[in-house]
């Protein structure tokens, strides 16, 4: 498993929806876009994806833009990732018998760490994110007195 340029387009768009959630004012793409450097049109995109999925919602008009959906400490990663990848824990379990006990055991560990790939992703959120964030900016700020 490894993170891939959407998912992690789509993340770092949602945190930038995390960070402005108590503002209650939308963000517009263009907004998204220039912040964390992601392409118009691919953002474009993978909003509509989250839209479906109800992970942000749309406000139309010339003061429209996007919301999450949610609160941001309800949205895991998990849930973003699953909706673009169409990751499902169980369908990592393949129906066919393995040929070889060397496949059987092979199988296994690969389950094991996807299993605990998905525990992890779960277990954080977008507020977890954006709080890592934060610390990590404060750090940052430290270093520069």
């Amino acid at each position: 498993m490894e993170l891939s340029c959407k998912s992690e387009y789509a993340l770092l768009a949602l945190l930038e929806l995390a960070i402005s959630y108590n503002e209650g004012e939308p963000l517009q793409i263009r907004q998204i876009a220039a912040k964390q450097n992601i392409p118009d049109r691919y953002l474009e995109q993978l909003l509509a994806t989250l839209r479906r999925c109800g992970l942000v919602r749309s406000q139309r008009g010339a003061k429209g833009g996007y919301f999450l959906g949610r609160e941001p400490w309800k949205i895991t990663l998990l849930e973003v990732v699953s909706c673009l990848e169409g990751l499902d824990p169980q369908s990592s379990k393949l129906d066919t018998k393995p040929k070889t006990v060397e496949s059987a055991v092979l199988r296994e560990i690969w389950h094991e760490g996807i299993e605990a790939a998905y525990s992890v992703l779960q277990k954080y959120t977008l507020q977890d994110m954006r709080e890592k964030r934060d610390s990590r900016r404060q750090l940052d700020i430290m270093y520069y007195i």
